[in-house]
């Protein structure tokens, strides 16, 4: 998967190289994902233009941390061809202050929380739902763990052993 990067928002770091690691371990435990002819839009912003996108794609009135918008659904997702033109999987949008803020709250890096949140978004574009029902949630988390303990994070949820 090609990943489009756009980072100005962000203060200054390796926010480009960590979420090439992201997407590469979020697709290895989500081989779907692996696909070369996918690429993704990923948004370092501002909680000012997470809260516009939000209100105007969500309708909640409210900055959140990550936005994903898939533009394959997911059989059409598990059924694409290794060959062929290019493919959008979709965008993600990440808001620095709420990450930052969260990151602060959980006592960990905003670099392990951002990786984190990448890898919940193109888990999203992939298809993943976490709020359909308590089975859907656990599995999604535990792809995220897994990701994330292929880049040496530890399980951001700290319930699971």
């Amino acid at each position: 998967m090609q990943l489009d990067t756009d980072t100005e928002d962000w203060p200054p770091g390796d926010w480009e190289p960590l979420a090439l690691r992201a997407a590469s371990a979020a697709a290895e435990v989500a081989p779907e994902l692996a696909n070369e002819r996918l690429s993704a839009s990923l948004l370092f912003t501002t909680d000012e233009e997470i809260h516009t996108l939000n209100r105007e794609w969500r309708q909640r009135d409210k900055p959140t941390n990550v936005l994903s918008f898939p533009m394959l659904d997911r059989d059409d997702l598990l059924d694409l061809a290794p060959d062929g033109p290019p493919e959008l999987l979709g965008d993600i949008a990440l808001a620095y202050e709420t990450c930052a803020r969260e990151a602060a709250d959980k006592g960990i890096t905003v670099e392990a929380h951002t990786a984190h949140l990448i890898i919940h978004g193109l888990l999203h574009l992939a298809g993943h739902d976490h709020e359909i029902s308590p089975a859907d949630a656990d599995a999604m988390e535990q792809l995220e763990i897994k990701a994330l303990a292929l880049m040496g994070i530890t399980d951001p949820y700290g319930d699971h052993h």
